[in-house]
């Protein structure tokens, strides 16, 4: 164990030696230093995770080695910023770190943080001076893109090399996009600018999040420690609302500027605001000071534009149609609640022919399971929640008589456990949903008791490998009650449960300082006894995946809590979809065998798994042109396979076609285009998906709706 005494002479003796290695970056980085808030934050934290958590951990010098490599990981996932040198030189902070948490000294924390800062800075400086020199396109070498796994470079000179194929590279991609020499140099210029900004925008509260969270994890993958406004980004995340102008924002070439204005919200009622609008200075009340916000990061420009509900905020404009020495305008707007529709619950109907009948299924997409949990507690019988959203949608779609629901979860990666078992009950009634173990092996069995079944036809379930948490509770006790068809992919396999601590009102503090600790108390069993951790929901019938199980998911962490199983609840499955799954999935094979657009989809997969696995790719311009060539024809084949069938979108290939550019790299109207692209492209796995769902309609409700006459279509609902 190492003492507090010793801190000081470690620290200097370990930053003495990484520094020797090369010389000090050009432009000034900042020294960034832990605050007495954070580090007594730290020592809460850890009285909490030792004694409470459902995998109890001592803070020793395992545990300080855990959090140093996930730190270091954390910091220089790529390790393309330290050397073997700097890791070697700061080896005395390995074992270190549960002293500094129990001691409430993070100077080595910060320590390794202001040398990765400095690397950064070097990093970036020789790669701008590579701009000067360009590149021989003709040479035979390889860039290796994920070096994750790969070990530290031994050498400052095989640092430079590994930058050097990095920033050939990125002259590559635009080169073969069609970008000039003199355009690539300011694009990559501006770029490299933008990251050093970023490094040297970072607080002492940035660090001390990465680090916490290198602690927490080291635990175990779900816990989590957010500081004050990661908490606040947190509710308004599961709430679906907040306090402000009802504006999307985004940073522009060190502009805060509009993106979007969200329908009813006051910068879209006031008639004074439109999209790429530059924000260049807030002012707190009509007579409070103007504060400029040119260079702000974007999350402090937006903290002192939300407020309370009915203050007044007044923000300074440059107008988008306007120079950057346009005359300005002085916007007042009083902040309101505002609702983020655009991630509830949305409907869709969409249809299937089948002869002389045409099938129309319902889709509900949900992208969370949201709860406004501060207004359920207040006795609010209209609180903002997923279950409320979907039932009013089920109604929706049963008055427009659909023959069958298909809840798409892809990428839901859960939310209130609440919402899961209530939702679920919309669709099996009241009954057992899902199973709970504490940390003492204590059982217990949560019920839906409040909602009634909403909708008792057809029913599938689209998840993919980011459905986790919540959405495979809810699509496991579909599958075991044998109410619905469960199409996609292995979902993530995420089979615990977390609880929020709110650290401030556990110290009693009168103001936000310490943040919410997110921590896992329980893990969840299907009502069948088995878990979805590590394993997760396996689909009846499985699309092709794009996603790499060792990359993504419950199985590609290290430290995952084990699969178990426990006795099944007392639960009675209400259907049995078992007996349709081997005709659905043979027709839907050979529809998708058919299917051109299916089939670019799955050869783009295997493309990318091939590349993934060969991990490298040429820097030589004619062969790079070739492969360009020949995937270029690939997507024009698609697009064409696309285009031919009627009402069909582009496809995700052509929205995806590499131009080289990073986010905001492109003009903001480039943006917003690409993104309606995106939107509208065909899906072809919900095409899938809703094809199947239409077979079996057809199996078990020969006559659709759209053909009975109102006394069926009654009986039906």
């Amino acid at each position: 164990m190492i003492k507090r005494f010793a801190w000081i002479v470690l620290v200097a003796a370990a930053l003495a030696l990484a520094q020797a290695a090369v010389p000090a970056a050009s432009t000034a980085v900042p020294d960034l230093k832990p605050m007495p808030p954070e580090m007594q934050t730290a020592h809460l934290v850890a009285n909490l995770l030792t004694r409470y958590h459902y995998k109890p951990t001592a803070l020793d010098d395992t545990m300080s080695r855990a959090i140093f490599d996930r730190y270091l990981k954390a910091l220089d996932p790529e390790r393309m910023y330290f050397t073997q040198a700097d890791i070697d030189g700061m080896s005395a902070f390995r074992t270190g770190f549960d002293d500094a948490i129990v001691d409430e000294n993070l100077t080595s924390v910060f320590a390794v943080f202001n040398l990765y800062a400095q690397r950064v800075h070097e990093r970036y400086d020789f790669a701008r001076a590579l701009l000067e020199r360009g590149f021989d396109f003709s040479r035979k070498e390889n860039y290796v893109f994920d070096r994750e796994k790969a070990p530290w470079a031994k050498s400052e000179a095989e640092a430079r090399d590994l930058w050097r194929r990095r920033v050939k590279n990125d002259w590559l991609r635009l080169k073969l996009a069609g970008k000039d020499d003199k355009a690539i140099v300011d694009i990559l210029d501006k770029r490299y600018e933008q990251s050093l900004k970023r490094i040297d925008r970072l607080k002492s509260d940035d660090v001390f999040q990465i680090f916490m969270n290198a602690y927490t994890t080291a635990i175990e993958p779900h816990t989590n420690y957010m500081g004050p406004r990661v908490a606040e980004d947190f509710d308004i995340s599961m709430s679906l609302s907040l306090v402000g102008i009802g504006a999307a924002l985004t940073e522009r070439d060190d502009y805060v500027t509009i993106r979007e204005l969200i329908p009813g919200g006051p910068a879209m009622l006031s008639g004074k605001l439109k999209v790429g609008d530059r924000i260049v200075g807030v002012a707190q009340g009509e007579k409070g000071a103007m504060v400029d916000i040119v260079g702000w990061r974007l999350d402090d420009a937006v903290a002192i534009i939300r407020g309370s509900a009915d203050s007044v905020v007044v923000l300074d404009i440059i107008p988008a149609d306007a120079g950057l020495d346009g005359k300005h305008k002085l916007v007042p707007l009083v902040r309101k609640k505002i609702t983020l529709e655009e991630q509830s619950a949305k409907k869709s109907i969409l249809t299937v022919p089948e002869g002389k009948v045409t099938r129309r299924i319902g889709v509900i997409t949900l992208p969370t399971f949201y709860e406004d949990f501060d207004a359920r507690r207040a006795g609010n019988p209209n609180y903002k929640s997923a279950t409320h959203d979907v039932a009013r949608l089920l109604g929706e779609l049963k008055a427009d008589k659909v023959d069958a629901v298909l809840l798409d979860l892809r990428n839901n990666g859960g939310g209130s456990l609440t919402e899961a078992v209530e939702l679920t009950g919309l669709f099996i009634g009241k009954g057992p949903v899902v199973q709970e173990r504490d940390a003492r092996g204590a059982v217990t069995v949560l019920s839906n008791t409040t909602t009634n079944a909403a909708w008792d036809g057809p029913l599938g379930v689209l998840i993919n490998r980011g459905s986790a948490s919540a959405s495979e509770i809810f699509a496991a006790a579909i599958q075991d009650y044998g109410r619905g068809l469960i199409i996609g992919e292995p979902s993530f396999g995420k089979g615990t449960v977390q609880t929020m601590i709110d650290l401030d009102e556990l110290a009693k503090n009168a103001k936000p300082k310490f943040g919410d600790l997110k921590f896992t108390i329980a893990q969840f069993f299907r009502v069948n006894g088995g878990t979805t951790q590590l394993r997760g929901v396996t689909p009846d019938i499985v699309f092709p995946s794009s996603v790499d199980p060792e990359d993504m998911g419950e199985s590609s962490y290290d430290n995952a809590l084990p699969w178990m199983q426990v006795k099944p609840a007392d639960y009675r499955p209400e259907g049995d979809v078992k007996s349709l799954i081997s005709v659905l999935t043979t027709r839907s094979e050979a529809r998708t065998r058919k299917d051109g657009s299916f089939q670019c989809f799955e050869q783009a997969v295997t493309e990318a798994r091939q590349l993934r696995a060969k991990n490298e790719i040429t820097l030589n311009e004619a062969a790079r042109r070739r492969q360009r060539s020949r995937q270029d024809a690939r997507l024009a084949a698609c697009e064409n396979e696309a285009g031919a069938k009627s009402g069909a979108g582009p496809t995700p290939a052509k929205v995806h076609r590499d131009d080289g550019l990073q986010a905001n790299e492109r003009s903001l109207a480039a943006d917003i285009a690409d993104e309606k692209l995106r939107k509208s492209a065909k899906d072809v796995l919900l095409d899938a998906a809703v094809h199947i769902l239409g077979d079996e309609v057809g199996l078990v409700r020969p006559v659709s709706f759209a053909t009975r006459g109102k006394t069926s279509a009654a009986a039906a609902d």
